[in-house]
């Protein structure tokens, strides 16, 4: 497939940067070739994007779509007032204790293909409401073919001290899970876990061979960040609430700060300030955070625009932080980015530049999705042809 005529092309390579007026080509699922000038006999296939814009594939390196049940109510009651809080997780543990497999399987199903009709190429999910061996486990073992993470550690069950739980996260239930995951991750937060159980559990985690992340500092400044920095986590996620040294750890280790503006939108709470993070020079992603608590959304282009607007990022900031960074908070070198030899996950926009998934927020914008060369979306638009 060779895409050609494209008024933007946002590579995120640093060599190549952003192109205008150029063309791309698929092979065997990869990037086979950027540039202006196209190769004699390139491409099989041929698409005339007509001026349009292609981007990387949005990488949601946050999520929660393993559960079953409705918050609606919940949302409504706090936008007349009430504030969030951790506890409303246990609401959604109870559905998807009751929910079958195949209930479960179809809500996934369900959300991963809304995140692919609207770019998102890559998907995290992690376990986290079940709370009991059998029950993170199967939602893990549920969730394969997407990037898994241990939540064990999400709340304290009601049925369960504080303490013995902990010691089931990092015993029993660990046992259980780390077949079916590459991260392991903590809520540490008041009504959660403090910062020595998540320390504890994380350790346990690295013993198997997981790699930690941390839910850190959403509601109110804690330890999590330092926690994250500390133990090598890949991503810490949230970082609403930091201080000058939370971001000092950060900007000098390899963790990414991943924020999640769909949660703030969804609790009105304060917004991270991402440009403190960027200036200082941290890694910062994008991701939606979907669940049914405090952020139900799979819609990439909708957290763009919020961060732009509320989180103080640039347009270009924001698409680089929703690709590449989410490829970074997920440790992958192949995804993120369109130079040859990464996959060739990409977007085209039904728009001149990716500027206007902010310029046009709540617009459709997503004409066509390729995941592994594969086109995936049925959005195209008619005027844009083939030969």
């Amino acid at each position: 497939m060779l895409i050609t005529n494209l008024g933007t092309l946002v590579t995120n390579d640093p060599e190549l940067g952003t192109l205008h007026d150029a063309a791309i080509l698929f092979e065997a699922g990869k990037v086979a070739w950027v540039g202006t000038e196209i190769p004699e006999g390139a491409g099989e296939t041929r698409l005339d994007a007509e001026g349009r814009a292609l981007i990387p594939g949005f990488v949601d390196s946050h999520g929660h779509l393993l559960f079953a049940g409705d918050r609606a109510e919940e949302f409504a009651a706090r936008m007349e007032g009430r504030p969030y809080s951790a506890g409303g997780i246990k609401t959604t543990v109870a559905a998807t204790r009751a929910a079958s497999n195949e209930q479960l399987q179809a809500n996934l199903d369900r959300l991963v293909d809304e995140a692919l009709r609207s770019g998102t190429t890559t998907v995290e999910t992690k376990s986290g409401y079940g709370l009991t061996v059998p029950d993170e486990e199967r939602a893990l073992r549920l969730a394969d073919g997407l990037e898994r993470t241990f939540l064990g550690a999400h709340v304290v069950p009601p049925e369960a001290s504080a303490d013995a739980y902990t010691d089931l996260v990092k015993g029993a239930m660990l046992d259980a899970c780390a077949p079916h995951a590459t991260w392991i991750d903590v809520f540490c937060e008041d009504g959660a876990f403090d910062g020595d159980q998540t320390r504890a559990i994380l350790e346990a985690g690295r013993a198997k061979g997981l790699t930690p992340r941390v839910h850190a500092n959403q509601l109110q400044h804690g330890p999590g960040v330092q926690i994250a920095v500390e133990l090598g986590a890949a991503s810490a996620d949230h970082c609403t609430h930091v201080t000058d040294a939370d971001i000092d750890a950060l900007a000098n280790s390899g963790t990414v700060a991943t924020l999640l503006p769909g949660a703030e939108f969804s609790t009105r709470a304060v917004y991270p300030n991402a440009r403190r993070l960027l200036d200082a020079g941290v890694t910062v992603a994008l991701a939606a955070d979907c669940n049914p608590g405090s952020s139900y959304t799979t819609n990439i282009p909708f957290c763009i625009a919020i961060a732009v607007r509320e989180m103080f990022m640039t347009p270009d900031e924001a698409v680089r932080a929703a690709t590449l960074g989410g490829a970074k908070a997920l440790r992958r070198d192949d995804i993120g980015h369109l130079a040859p030899g990464a996959r060739a996950d990409a977007v085209l926009l039904e728009a001149p530049s990716h500027l206007h998934l902010a310029y046009r927020p709540g617009v459709p914008l997503v004409a066509e999705v390729w995941k592994d060369g594969v086109s995936r979306g049925s959005g195209r638009p008619s005027s844009c042809r083939r030969a």
